[in-house]
C-alpha cells in the first residue's frame, strides 16, 4: 500500500471514529452536563444576589458545587464521562469538518469554533476529574493571575486587549444568535411536541442572550484591565456576576441573569435530546 493510500484509509477511519454512535451518545451526555451546570451557576448566581456565602459562580465553582451534594460522585463520573465525549465530538468536527457545513466560506472559521469548544471542555473534563479525585487546588482569583502573567509580557497589554476584545465580540454573536434563533437549525424540531418546540425557542433565545451579555461584559473588565494595567480588573463569570450585582439595581440585574443562565441550562436539556450531531 502506498502512503497516500494508507493516509487516505487512515482519514476514513478517522472520519468513522468521529462520526460514530457511540461519540454521539457521549456527546448528549455532554450536553446534559453542560445544561446541570448551567443550572447550578444559576443557582449560585441567586446565592450572590441574595447576599448568601457561597462557591464560585461559574463552570468550575459549579462542579465543585455538585461535588458536595449527596448524589456528588455519581455526578461527577458522568460529568467526566460528557465533558470528555462532547470534546472528542468538537475535535472530530474540528478536524474533518462540520457534517451540514458543506463547502461554504465558513468552513475555517466553523473549524476553528470547533476547535476551541474542544479545548474549552477538555479542560473542563481534567477539572472535573481532579475534582473527583480530591486533587483540586480550589477556585481563586484565575483570572487575574493569568492576566498579570500575559502583562508581564513584551507586547502584553495589547494581548490581554486583543482577548479581551474577542469576548466581547463572542458575547455579541451569542445575543445574535439567541435573538434571530440561529440555534434552532441545529435542533431536530420535527421530532419535538409543538409546546417543547415553543419552549425551546424561548429558552434558547433568552439563554444565548444571557450568556452573550455576561460574556460580553467579562470582556470589557478585561480590556479595562489591559488600559489600566490592573490584572485584578480581569474577572471571569463569577467576578462579572459579583460586578453586576454592586451595580444601582445590580440584584434584580443579577437575578435577570441568573433567569438567563438557567434557561440556557434548560435549552442544554434540550438539545442532549433533540441536537442533530
Amino acid at each position: 500500500m502506498s502512503i497516500g493510500a494508507a493516509v487516505q484509509q487512515t482519514r476514513r477511519k478517522a472520519r468513522r471514529a468521529g462520526n460514530s454512535a457511540w461519540l454521539d451518545r457521549m456527546a448528549r451526555v455532554g450536553f446534559a452536563g453542560r445544561g446541570l451546570l448551567y443550572l447550578t451557576v444559576a443557582f449560585l448566581a441567586v446565592g450572590i444576589a441574595r447576599g448568601r456565602p457561597g462557591g464560585a459562580a461559574d463552570k468550575q465553582g459549579a462542579v465543585r458545587t455538585l461535588a458536595g451534594t449527596p448524589l456528588g460522585l455519581a455526578l461527577l463520573v458522568v460529568l467526566v464521562v460528557g465533558f470528555t465525549g462532547y470534546a472528542l465530538w468538537q475535535a472530530a468536527e474540528a478536524a474533518w469538518g462540520r457534517r451540514d457545513e458543506g463547502n461554504d466560506t465558513k468552513r475555517t472559521g466553523k473549524r476553528a469554533v470547533s476547535a476551541a469548544k474542544a479545548l474549552v471542555y477538555a479542560a473542563l473534563a481534567a477539572t472535573t476529574a481532579s475534582i473527583l479525585f480530591g486533587r483540586d487546588e480550589g477556585g481563586g482569583q484565575q483570572e487575574s493571575l493569568w492576566t498579570a502573567r500575559v502583562l508581564e509580557l513584551p507586547g502584553g497589554r495589547i494581548l490581554v486587549g486583543v482577548a479581551g476584545l474577542v469576548i466581547v465580540g463572542g458575547g455579541g454573536w451569542l445575543v445574535a444568535r439567541g435573538v434571530r434563533t440561529k440555534f434552532d437549525k441545529h435542533l431536530d424540531t420535527r421530532s419535538m411536541p409543538h409546546p417543547l418546540r415553543k419552549a425551546a425557542m424561548v429558552g434558547g433565545t433568552v439563554g444565548h442572550a444571557a450568556r452573550g451579555a455576561v460574556a460580553a461584559l467579562a470582556g470589557l473588565l478585561l480590556v479595562k484591565a489591559a488600559k489600566d494595567f490592573n490584572p485584578q480588573e480581569a474577572k471571569g463569570v463569577d467576578g462579572t456576576l459579583r460586578t453586576i450585582v454592586a451595580q444601582p439595581y445590580g440584584r434584580l440585574l443579577l437575578l435577570l441573569a441568573a433567569a438567563g443562565l438557567a434557561a440556557f441550562g434548560l435549552f442544554s436539556f434540550v438539545e442532549a435530546r433533540y441536537r442533530r450531531l
